[in-house]
């Protein structure tokens, strides 16, 4: 599971499991770099997982912060530039809006990662977004 670190959202409440019972990535927005993909990958390959799961959820503070910078055209401190730039074909593709734009890095997370060698053919990917306001987990294509 690839997820969001906002505490609204922990996987394991969200799919009423036990600690232990998902192997959970969490970063602002699930945004990927090298080391958070390798974590990705450490499902699959090590543990034999077959099921990848990226969930967005609503209001996501990062995709909200980045939405912004994009749209006033200002850095963000310390290395916040980096989820900006990580969510920056999301926000063109979504026009600046927020909700679409978290759809919008569901899927390119998703096709990244379906794209990744090490994750093809040895595990699904899917893309979910979890809705704060009903506490449904939709499935994102």
């Amino acid at each position: 599971m690839l997820s969001c670190i906002d505490s609204r959202v922990p996987p394991e409440v969200v799919f009423d499991v036990g600690l232990g019972d998902l192997l959970v990535v969490r970063t602002a927005a699930h945004t990927l770099d090298s080391l958070v993909t390798a974590a990705v990958q450490y499902g699959p390959q090590d543990l034999r997982s077959c099921l990848v799961v990226v969930l967005g959820h609503q209001r996501c503070g990062a995709v909200t912060a980045a939405a912004r910078a994009l749209r006033r055209r200002v850095t963000l401190p310390g290395e916040l530039p980096h989820i900006v730039e990580a969510l920056q074909p999301a926000y063109f593709t979504a026009d600046g809006r927020v909700e679409p734009m978290v759809h919008a890095h569901i899927r390119r997370t998703v096709s990244r990662l379906r794209a990744d060698p090490l994750l093809y053919g040895s595990a699904t990917v899917i893309g979910a977004y979890y809705s704060l306001d009903t506490g449904l987990v939709s499935r994102v294509t």
